[in-house]
């Protein structure tokens, strides 16, 4: 079972690493090559008033738009063109794990039953608030950030072919570096469905669930969005809502938690070859998620006890009338 398991991960991982890397390598050579362009240091300058209030320089909104129209992996390929500060990166990758991918997840969301004004709401809301507080509280990080295999360039490529030749150099390596942490975690996810552990981490969140203010029978979903994320996560968790019947109220509290913290290990690992603290990048993550969810179910909690005192006050009235 072992063997078969290794296989099949392996098969998965090679074919996940094809699809992202037909993601990557076309947006890192493009980014890499318009940097000799009129074309991004025109859009840069447009919109470097906006990024500087985040702790960015105005080449970061190109990873931004890339991360949450495509993907993260859009993202991290053209991140891999610019020379940004260890600062700049960490910002981007919390700002990029809560805002990313918008249009597949937010309809991910949508089809689960969570209204799209909340999926919009939470997360850009997120990622901005985030990216000013930790501006505003983090005062290290400016050395370069060093991108693993891909290290900054000491001076500018001199002619077309230089410039293409450099674009290709950092597009391969960025898909030789996703491919090194993108097979081995399709192994291991292979494993685990194998194995049936999705059932049992789904049986060990219901604790975890209630006392985030929703009940057992969201632990399924919550599960599947932890490992898998919103957009792979996508089938198993809109069939848990169906099969499990959770409320509308819970899988509006579910969706809350995990547009802040999914897709854990993956979306967590990929940030590594980049050159930042990556504990810290899940801590926030965690600890927003949690937060946030256990605020919003106060308050629903509260609306929905202050509606019933209402409307028991209201019937008293009618009777008392009579």
């Amino acid at each position: 079972m072992l063997q078969n398991s290794l296989k099949k991960g392996l098969l998965v991982g090679f074919k996940t690493t094809w699809t992202l890397g037909k993601v990557i390598f076309p947006v890192t050579l493009i980014v890499a090559v318009l940097q000799y362009t009129p074309v991004l240091p025109w859009v840069i300058k447009m919109i470097s008033p906006l990024m500087k209030l985040l702790g960015l320089s105005g080449d970061a909104a190109i990873p931004l738009v890339l991360g949450n129209f495509l993907n993260l992996y859009a993202a991290i390929g053209a991140i891999l063109t610019f020379d940004f500060s260890v600062k700049e990166v960490f910002i981007l990758a919390v700002m990029l794990s809560f805002s990313h991918n918008l249009f597949i997840e937010s309809g991910v969301a949508m089809k689960a039953g969570v209204k799209l004004w909340v999926v919009l709401v939470t997360r850009p809301g997120l990622a901005l608030l985030s990216a000013v507080v930790i501006n505003l509280v983090w005062h290290g990080g400016r050395e370069t950030a060093q991108y693993g295999l891909i290290q900054p360039s000491a001076q500018h490529a001199d002619g077309i072919a230089a410039i293409i030749v450099e674009a290709i150099q950092k597009a391969g390596l960025g898909i030789l570096q996703l491919a090194m942490i993108v097979i081995p975690l399709m192994v291991v996810i292979q494993i685990l469905k194998d194995l049936q552990w999705l059932n049992k981490f789904s049986k060990t969140m219901a604790p975890v669930t209630k006392t985030l203010g929703m009940k057992e029978n969201t632990s399924t979903t919550m599960a599947a969005g932890l490992l898998f994320g919103l957009a792979y996560g996508a089938g198993v968790m809109i069939q848990a809502v169906k099969e499990d019947g959770v409320s509308k109220k819970d899988i509006t509290l579910a969706f809350i938690f995990l547009m802040a913290c999914h897709a854990v290990i993956e979306d967590t690992l990929i940030f590594a070859p980049l050159g930042i603290p990556i504990w810290p990048l899940f801590l926030i993550r965690l600890g927003v998620a949690i937060v946030l969810t256990l605020v919003v179910g106060t308050i629903w909690k509260r609306s929905g006890l202050a509606k019933r005192k209402d409307a028991t006050y209201e019937q008293q009235n009618y009777d008392n009338t009579l």
